[in-house]
């Protein structure tokens, strides 16, 4: 089962930091027009460029800590990291789901759920 979380803690991990190069440097591409389902005239103006470059950030802030935690911090300290992690993932899937894009509970919010429930099936909580 401890192969099962790591691998989607993993999967979290990398989606975050796909949302960070896509926000950041790609803000204004038919790609992330599709994922975030904005028009690109919205995507040009400068106020989203900087607003998507903010969120990214912060996204790429929650991939590299769930690496670091996964593979540099000592069990003890890592498992608590990553339910905090992971579940400011769900929390922002969900309110992201209710205020901007009903898909974000299923395409960020479903895959760390998971990775949260495996978490706490692993470690007997």
């Amino acid at each position: 089962m401890q192969i099962i979380s790591d691998v989607l803690a993993l999967i979290v991990a990398i989606e975050a930091l796909f949302i960070m190069i896509l926000e950041m440097f790609f803000s204004r591409t038919k790609m992330a027009q599709k994922a975030f389902d904005l028009s690109m005239e919205y995507l040009f103006t400068p106020e989203t460029k900087i607003s998507m470059a903010n969120q990214g950030l912060y996204n790429g802030f929650i991939g590299v800590g769930i690496i670091l935690t996964m593979f540099v911090l000592p069990q003890s300290i890592a498992t608590f990291n990553l339910y905090l992690f992971i579940g400011f993932v769900v929390v922002a899937a969900i309110f992201g789901g209710l205020t901007a894009n009903k898909k974000i509970i299923i395409t960020q919010g479903l895959p760390a759920a998971l990775a949260l429930i495996s978490l706490i099936i692993t470690n007997n909580i």
